[in-house]
């Protein structure tokens, strides 16, 4: 029985392994600090300047409270969408919508956004939240896809006129998702990915290089076919409750 010994590396090899070992330790601390700092400075910069000072507590103090610009942002908006649930915020709102609708090219801005931010947040449990394949940009070769919603409009009807269920997804570009292309896809030729939509934009903006692990995907398609599970026995007529049946009417008395 031989006993391999390793080779005894380098003073030069070892320094270079941990620097290597820092530095994956240290960066992604790094960034993540710097993005958050700049954000909230960046949120600063725009809802400081708005607020009074006798109500910025920065008048009074000696120092920069650094986040509370972002906190009153976050504040006012909550504020805003209380009062818009009721009769006369959602009146103010509709008339602030008349005005921006009337007004040349804002009303292009305007109506656009405001879609955009109904169907993303509205419709947040079913957009976006579903990574998929697709055979893009030719046979053979696969991209990785975020389902959008199903085909709606005149796209639609279009689409039914020639016998077709289209999907819309996005495809986003590597390694930066922001920016992709819109395709409609038959949904027949959409290949679903048990992994989350988190899990697939890792995948993209890392090239192939950070991969889910297989328990987690497996433990998200366990929770999946739960859920249709129990939606299945939600809507099937086993499992719902008997409707009882009317009971014959009483013979006349004579």
């Amino acid at each position: 029985m031989t006993i391999e010994i390793a080779p005894r590396q380098s003073l030069a090899t070892r320094l270079r392994n941990n620097f290597l070992t820092g530095l994956v330790i240290c960066a992604p601390v790094a960034i993540t600090i710097w993005l958050t700092w700049t954000f909230i400075h960046w949120a600063d910069s725009w809802v400081k300047p708005y607020i009074p000072e006798r109500y910025n507590p920065e008048s009074y103090l000696q120092f920069a409270i650094p986040g509370f610009g972002l906190l009153t942002a976050i504040v006012l908006i909550t504020l805003v969408g209380f009062l818009g649930k009721n009769l006369i915020g959602r009146s103010i709102v509709e008339f602030g919508d008349s005005l921006f609708n009337r007004t040349p090219l804002v009303r292009t801005v305007h109506k656009s956004l405001k879609q955009i931010f109904e169907t993303v947040l509205k419709d947040k449990g079913t957009s976006f939240t579903k990574a998929a394949m697709i055979e893009y940009p030719s046979a053979g070769l696969w991209s990785i896809v975020f389902v959008a919603t199903d085909a709606r409009g005149e796209i639609a009807v279009k689409f039914r006129a020639m016998g077709r269920d289209m999907v819309a997804c996005f495809l986003p570009p590597t390694p930066f998702p922001t920016a992709g292309f819109l395709v409609y896809v038959p949904r027949e030729k959409i290949v679903p990915l048990d992994m989350s939509a988190e899990d697939a934009a890792k995948l993209i903006i890392s090239v192939g290089l950070v991969t889910p692990p297989e328990e987690t995907v497996h433990t998200l398609a366990d929770k999946r076919a739960a859920r249709r599970r129990a939606r299945g026995a939600a809507s099937s007529p086993s499992s719902a409750e008997p409707i009882p049946k009317p009971e014959p009417p009483a013979p006349p008395s004579e």
